[in-house]
């Protein structure tokens, strides 16, 4: 099976990164939002609707950084093949989700969903003067950390 997976890369005005701290399964990951591409939708499509479901912000999505070319493995379904796309994309309105300072910042009433979804999130930025791939959990996340350190 392939699981098409679409993320964005935001860098606000101050140069920070924005990254998603979650808890999936019992797996503390830091990645960079976005999801799976759902039937029907084109990747754009996908990054737009993830980004209002986790973030509940309309954002732009501009140019392609980089697909995956190289086999990967799924971290959490073993004989599932991974492709992430990833985008460049930009805030049309304020954040309005809370912003954490410190990594996998969740309060209780996440923990309390957590109980039942088995998934939680929590978003931060990170200052460009300290932003690497050793920040991100996923293999393909630290390719394009690379990349997002050399071209912006």
């Amino acid at each position: 099976m392939f699981n098409l997976r679409v993320y964005g890369v935001l860098i606000n005005e101050k140069k920070e990164v924005l990254v998603s701290d979650e808890l999936i399964r019992g797996q503390y990951i830091t990645k960079f939002p976005g999801g799976g591409l759902e039937y029907g939708e084109g990747t754009k499509d996908c990054l737009r609707r993830e980004w209002m479901e986790e973030l509940q912000l309309q954002i732009e999505v501009g140019e392609h950084i980089y697909t995956t070319d190289y086999f990967q493995e799924s971290a959490f379904r073993a004989g599932d093949q991974i492709i992430s796309i990833y985008y460049k994309v930009n805030a049309l309105e304020p954040i309005k989700v809370p912003i954490r300072m410190q990594p996998f910042d969740f309060d209780d009433s996440q923990m309390k969903t957590y109980e039942s979804t088995q998934e939680i999130e929590s978003f931060r930025f990170i200052d460009s003067t300290v932003f690497s791939e050793k920040e991100l959990t996923l293999p393909i996340d630290k390719i394009v950390a690379k990349i997002i350190l050399k071209k912006y």
